[in-house]
Parts: C-alpha cells; sequence; structure tokens
C-alpha cells in the first residue's frame, strides 16, 4: 500500500513538474522528423530537376552525386561533443583546408539562431534545438511557396557589416560565399566585382599590353568624369551591341541608377558617380539601359525555359552570384524610375523592361514584392492609358507563369486589391478601362486552377459577410459596405471569372472539370441577396447591373439561374404601378449609375428607363432557353404576370397610364407567346420520353439561337440599342466639350463631370477585409431618403 502511494505521489509530482516538457519535446520531434522527410522529398526532386537541366550529375563518373553528402550523421544521433567538434558537413563542395574554417562558421549561425537561453539547457535539448535549426533552415531555403506577404527582413548597414568584418572576418567570408544577398547594403555600390567577371572580354582579347594600359587608364579616367555625355552612352551601347560586355554593363547600370535619382541629391543621401545635365544623354541612357541590359544579362546568365512554362536560371555559379547585385540594383532603379514618369511611351518601354528581368528577381522575394505592387498600381490606376494597363498586365501574367506558388498567389491578391480600389469612381470616362482590367484580370485565375479557387472562396466569402453584416447589423446605413461601386464590381468580376474558366468549351480543352465550378451556387447566392437587400426604386439601377452580371454566368456555364421573379418585383412596385409625373431630366445612363437620383423618382423619363430596362433584360434571359424543350412551360407564369400588370395599369383610376411602357410589354409578350408556340410544334414531332436525358439535351440543338422568335427580337433590340448608345456617347462628349470651352472663358477650372454624382458621399470599402463606416451626416441623409421611400411603398 506504501509503495502505491509512493509511486502516486511520484507520478503527481512528475505530472506537475516534467509531464509538459516532456510532450512538448515530444511535439517538437515529430515535426522535426516531418521536415526531415519534407527535406529529403526536396532533395531527391531538385536532384531529377538539375539532372534535366544540368545533364548527368556527378556521379557518373564513378564519384558520389553531391546529393549524397546527405548521409553522414544527423544532429540527433551525435553526442555534445562531436557537435562542438564540428562532426557534420556543409552541403557545399569545399577544400579540405576550409572546411574546418566553414564548420566554425556555421557554429557560429546555430550559436546565434540558439541565442542566450539555449545555452542553460540540458545535452538532448542542445541536440533537439540544432536539428531543428538545420531542417527549418533547409526548409525556408528550399520553400519557394512561402508568401511574399512574409517580411523576408532587410539587409545589415554598412557600418555594421564593416565591423563585422573586422571582428570575425571567417564568418564574413562564410556569408559572402553563400548569402551575397544579405551583403548588399549599399544602393550606390560600384559593383567593381564586375569587372572580375570580364577580364577576358573580347575588347581586350588580341591587344598589346600597353593598349591595355593605356585602354584602363582612360576608362579610370572616364569613371572619374561626373558629367554623362552621349558619347559615353554611345561607347557603352557599342560595347554592350557587340561583345556583351558587363564593363559596360555595369557602368550603364550605374548611370541609369543616376538618372532614376535624378534631382534627390541631399544631406542624407551620397552623391551620385554621374551628374546629368543634357536632356539628350538622359533618354539615351534610359533607352539604352532598358533594351540593351536583359541582352547582356541573357548572354551571360541564358534562361532556360521548359514546355509548361517553368524557367532555370543557374544560381550556383560565381557569376550568377555577382551579377545579381548587378540585376537587383538595376530593378530597383526601374521600378524608382516608374514613380516618377507620366509619359505613355516612357511607361511602356520601362514596363516592358522588366519581363526579361523576371526570372532573375525570383530569388529576390522582398524586390519583387515591391515591383507586383508597383505594376499593379499602373494596370488599376484609373488615368492609365489602356496600353500602359495591358503592358503592366503582361508582365503580372509573365510572373503568374514562371513563378511559384507564393509568388501566384502575391500576384492574385494584388491585382485583386487593385481591381476593388480602382473601381471606386465608376463613370463614362472610366467604365472602358474598369472593363479591361475585369477582363485581363479573369484570365490570371486560370493559369492555376487549384489556387484560382481557393482566393477566389475566399474572396467570394468575405463579399458574403459584408453582405449577412449588412443584414443582421441594419442600423448607421449598414448597407452601404453592400451598395457601393466596389462591391457591384467585385460581384461582376467574379462573374466574369466563373464565366471564362467554367464554360463548357474551356472544359472540353482542358479534358476536365474545372475546380472553380463549385463556386457558382454561392456567387448567384449573394448576388440575389445583394439585389434584394434594399428593394426600393433608389437602387433599381444596381438591380440592373447584378441581373447582367448572372446573365452573363448563366450563358457562359449554361447554368439556370431564376431571375424572373427579379424583375417581375421591379413591375410590381409602387414607381412603375403609378402615374409618372412629366420632367424635364436627361436620360439615365443605367450603365454608369448604381443608384438613381432622387430627383428622377417618379418621373417619366425613369420610369420609360426603368421600362426599357426590364424589357432588355426579360428577353436576353429566356433567350437564354429559347430553344429548350421545355420552353412553353418556362415561360407560362411571366406571360400569366405580364398580362395582369398590362391589364392593371389600363385601368384610368390607378394604372399608369404609360403608353411607351405599356406597348414594349406587350411586344415582348407577344414574343415569349410565338416563341412558346414555336417550341410545341418542333417537340410535337419527337418520338422520345421526356425521361431520355440525352435526346431531351439534343433538341434543336444545332438550330441558331437567332431565328427562334425570341432570338430575332433580341437581335433587333441589340442593334437599336448600340445606335442608341453610340448617339448618347456623342452627345455626352459634345457637351463635355462645350462644358470644358465654358469653364475656360471663365477663367477657371472646375472639377465636376457626368456620372461623378453617383459617388458623393460614397466612401472607399476595403472588400479585402471588413470596415467600418465613417460619413455618419451623409449616413443619416440616405436614412431619411430610405424612410421615404418606405412609406411610399407603403402607400
Amino acid at each position: 500500500m506504501a509503495t502505491t502511494k509512493k509511486n502516486l505521489k511520484a507520478t503527481k509530482k512528475f505530472e506537475k513538474k516534467h509531464l509538459k516538457g516532456v510532450l512538448e519535446r515530444r511535439k517538437t520531434t515529430a515535426k522535426i522528423k516531418q521536415k526531415v522527410q519534407i527535406k529529403e522529398k526536396k532533395a531527391a526532386k531538385r536532384a531529377t530537376d538539375n539532372e534535366f537541366y544540368k545533364g548527368p550529375a556527378d556521379g557518373a563518373d564513378g564519384t558520389a552525386p553531391a546529393v549524397k553528402k546527405k548521409n553522414g550523421p544527423k544532429a540527433g544521433e551525435m553526442s555534445v561533443d562531436d557537435f562542438f567538434k564540428g562532426g557534420f558537413e556543409i552541403l557545399e563542395k569545399e577544400e579540405p583546408a576550409t572546411k574546418k574554417t566553414k564548420n566554425a562558421a556555421a557554429g557560429k549561425l546555430g550559436k546565434r539562431k540558439r541565442g542566450e537561453a539555449a545555452a542553460k539547457q540540458d545535452a538532448s535539448d542542445l541536440e533537439l534545438s540544432d536539428a531543428e535549426g538545420s531542417a527549418v533552415g533547409e526548409s525556408e531555403s528550399d520553400g519557394g511557396d512561402a508568401d511574399l506577404s512574409e517580411d523576408d527582413g532587410t539587409g545589415m548597414t554598412k557600418s555594421a557589416m564593416d565591423a563585422l568584418k573586422e571582428k570575425d572576418p571567417e564568418f564574413y567570408q562564410f556569408l559572402k560565399e553563400n548569402d551575397p544577398e544579405a551583403l548588399e547594403f549599399d544602393e550606390n555600390a560600384d559593383f567593381s566585382e564586375v569587372d572580375e567577371l570580364s577580364g577576358s572580354d573580347e575588347e581586350e582579347e588580341g591587344q598589346p599590353k600597353k593598349k591595355q594600359k593605356k585602354e584602363k587608364k582612360k576608362a579610370a579616367q572616364d569613371e572619374e568624369e561626373n558629367e554623362l555625355t552621349r558619347a559615353m552612352v554611345t561607347k557603352w551601347k557599342k560595347l554592350m551591341s557587340e561583345t556583351h560586355s558587363l564593363k559596360a554593363a555595369r557602368q550603364v547600370v550605374i548611370a541609369f541608377r543616376c538618372a532614376a535619382h535624378l534631382h534627390e541629391n541631399d544631406e542624407t543621401t551620397q552623391p551620385q558617380r554621374y551628374t546629368i545635365t543634357n536632356p539628350d544623354a538622359f533618354h539615351d541612357i534610359l533607352v539604352v539601359a532598358l533594351k540593351h541590359i536583359p541582352e547582356v544579362l541573357n548572354h551571360h546568365l541564358p534562361v532556360k525555359e521548359s514546355a509548361s512554362g517553368k524557367v532555370y536560371v543557374n544560381t550556383d555559379t560565381k557569376k550568377f552570384k555577382t551579377l545579381s547585385m548587378l540585376v537587383r540594383s538595376f530593378a530597383t532603379s526601374i521600378v524608382h524610375l516608374l514613380g516618377t514618369l507620366s509619359d505613355e511611351a516612357t511607361l511602356k518601354l520601362t514596363l516592358s523592361a522588366l519581363q526579361p528581368l523576371l526570372p532573375y528577381l525570383l530569388s529576390f522575394r522582398k524586390l519583387l514584392k515591391t515591383m507586383i505592387k508597383t505594376v499593379v498600381a499602373f494596370w488599376s490606376q484609373p488615368a492609365s492609358t489602356e496600353a500602359t494597363r495591358l503592358t503592366a498586365f503582361l508582365v503580372m501574367r509573365r510572373l503568374m507563369v514562371i513563378g511559384d506558388k507564393g509568388v501566384r498567389e502575391s500576384v492574385l491578391k494584388a491585382a485583386y486589391q487593385g481591381l476593388v480600389q480602382g473601381s471606386r469612381v465608376t463613370n463614362p470616362n472610366t467604365i472602358q478601362g474598369l472593363n479591361l482590367m475585369k477582363n485581363s484580370a479573369a484570365e490570371l485565375w486560370g493559369i492555376d486552377q487549384a489556387l484560382g479557387y481557393t482566393t477566389a472562396f475566399s474572396f467570394i466569402r468575405q463579399l458574403a459577410i459584408h453582405l449577412r453584416n449588412s443584414i443582421v447589423n441594419n442600423k448607421n446605413a449598414a448597407f452601404r459596405n453592400v451598395y457601393n461601386w466596389q462591391y457591384v464590381h467585385s460581384l461582376d468580376f467574379w462573374s466574369r471569372v466563373l464565366s471564362e474558366h467554367c464554360s463548357p468549351f474551356r472544359e472540353a480543352e482542358s479534358g476536365k472539370e474545372s475546380q472553380m465550378k463549385l463556386l457558382i451556387y454561392p456567387l448567384v447566392q449573394v448576388t440575389l441577396g445583394a439585389m434584394r437587400l434594399i428593394p426600393t426604386a433608389l437602387y433599381f439601377p444596381l438591380r440592373f447591373q447584378l441581373m447582367r452580371s448572372l446573365l452573363r454566368l448563366s450563358r457562359a456555364t449554361d447554368t439556370y439561374i431564376p431571375l424572373a421573379s427579379v424583375l417581375l418585383e421591379v413591375l410590381n412596385s409602387a414607381e412603375m404601378k403609378r402615374p409618372p409625373k412629366s420632367s424635364t431630366l436627361k436620360q439615365l445612363d443605367f450603365a454608369v449609375n448604381y443608384k438613381a437620383p432622387k430627383s428622377y423618382l417618379r418621373t417619366r423619363v425613369y420610369q420609360d428607363g426603368v421600362g426599357d430596362e426590364v424589357v432588355e433584360l426579360f428577353s436576353e434571359y429566356f433567350v437564354l432557353w429559347s430553344k429548350n424543350i421545355a420552353f412553353p412551360e418556362f415561360a407560362l407564369p411571366v406571360i400569366i404576370m405580364l398580362k395582369r400588370w398590362l391589364k392593371e395599369s389600363r385601368k384610368k383610376s390607378s394604372g399608369n397610364n404609360n403608353g411607351k411602357l405599356a406597348s414594349t410589354l406587350a411586344l415582348l409578350v407577344q414574343k415569349l407567346e410565338a416563341n412558346a408556340k414555336f417550341i410545341e410544334e418542333k417537340r410535337a414531332k419527337v418520338d422520345f420520353a421526356p425521361n431520355d436525358r440525352k435526346q431531351v439535351d439534343a433538341f434543336l440543338k444545332d438550330f441558331e439561337w437567332e431565328k427562334t422568335p425570341v432570338g430575332a427580337f433580341v437581335v433587333s433590340q441589340r442593334t437599336l440599342r448600340a445606335e442608341k448608345q453610340k448617339v448618347m456617347e456623342e452627345a455626352r462628349k459634345e457637351e463635355e466639350k462645350k462644358r470644358k470651352e465654358q469653364e475656360l472663358e471663365n477663367g477657371h477650372g472646375e472639377d465636376g463631370g457626368e456620372g461623378d454624382e453617383d459617388s458623393d458621399g460614397e466612401q472607399d470599402v476595403d472588400l479585402m477585409d471588413e470596415s467600418e463606416l465613417e460619413d455618419e451626416d451623409e449616413d443619416e441623409d440616405e436614412d431619411e431618403e430610405e424612410e421615404e421611400e418606405e412609406e411610399e411603398d407603403d402607400e
């Protein structure tokens, strides 16, 4: 009995003092084993890739391949004494004389990571910490799939590196050979190491020693001259074109950096190597650098590209480690220069120069993140021209093709964020650019459909969260999180993405069903919920905008979406049942408005516009199923409802007495009945039962939809609508021209334009994250408007 109590007491004591630590160590050991397994798999895959790109491994001639170096003793199997003796190998080919030095440096690296607290642990903890550090280090070095949003740190300062070089030269040399990026502390470096690679350039071959000395002396004098001339640029251009000279490339990069930072010298920055006062020299150095530096880099560091679009650059050579500093400085200067340019031709040339540099920049994650933000900013700016947007999009698409999962995810997130931020203001001047952005960005989501599905799911879910919060927290005008241009364009964008990549034609090309097809249902539910959030006449334009998005999705994916009830709700509203008031307002453009101005309510202009939109959307909805064998039964409820509405509208006491609206709806009913009769005649000749799905789907499959009664009506309506839109666009341009002339005559220019009134009081809603509302005064005004509308509807 006493022994049992003693054991119980020891067990409790162990649970209280040691159990937690034991469990944590077991979990850590399990994680380390998992990381080691992942590391071994990556090493095997990397060896296979190297054999593909570089040819047979070193083991082909009888020597052991480099991968087999890992067969040495693991850190977990070594004693503490063996560990501190450096009894493990660094995965580098080193000379025997310097191997001990490298082990010492690696020991210092491990000691730095462990910290002071690690010295107090026991021997087993010491072994465990080292094994974990090595596994994490390998996973970080191989992990190209890491998200670019993680900050990879900045290099050490010049003073810190000088102190390190004096205090610990061995560790400094180790960093120089294994992590050259950490030594890039000086943005104004002269890249003298590049000249060592150019020692055997063709321009020096075959020359006598005296002449070589004169050339070197003359080059040194040129470097001492601060003024950049066109003759110097021409000389560098000739050397790079004929011999791909790295010396000339080095001078061009330095001069280009000076041009990018022109007129930015102050007390805190170092003076630039060259001063540029001649505009022609400035232009020449920009053109030469942007056109010829990528050619020189591709000559000395050729890029191999596989059939799948993956690129490979040999990063293990000394030449790449030296030239990487040159590449990074050149790319940084380009990114800085982009922020100072406004000319369309120069912007296009500068953005185009980034494409051949992308394979070399995949190693510089932080620089790549900055570059992605800069390129996306030009792609999403409302002031950017179409050529600038397309050039920036090509850079983004190239990154999606050659980048790993982390790069792709960063590009997709930046593109969506740029689209949301750039769509805040929508007017006739910006609508074409917004459509270009949405169409081009939709293409990016199809390059990697697995990643596209995960990102699209998270963004559509965020839209659903905004909608739910607006429904649950219906106070302080919470609906403004949904009823804004950013939300409308986001829903329209995702309908374009799914329409492009979930269509039967695209699936037939790929030979498999699209992964993003599962997102159609949640997107439709969110869109329908946004339509009915505020069912007042004030937001009929928003309802029509979202209706067109769903029609596009239904047309492209052959998915049935019930939309007739949404349009019948518009016809049965108080706005459309009561007689309108006469007005002299100009016709409202529903394409660039999501909310009707209050002055338009109850007017004939607004009622006629809403009626035209309803008829158009009804016809576009029914033409999707005009060849379906069930069209008569499908259209019958809508035909009955429309006839009932027309009968009530003719009443003198309660009808709206709008002859134009009644005539267009009567014509629509006529076309629907004619199409139903056409289908009944065709299906009367079939000899299969309704349960034969194959025959049902093949009914009138080869028949052109334009030849059906509803199809012919839609074709004629589209032609009339295109002509009307053209006339309205010409009138708008003429009016804008007269307004500008009047402003010039008055001597002042006031900012304003058609379509801007719909964005008054609209806040910038962040659809990437939930946000709070700010403008309380405008929210109160909006609440008053909604209360007035609800009272009128109740009447």
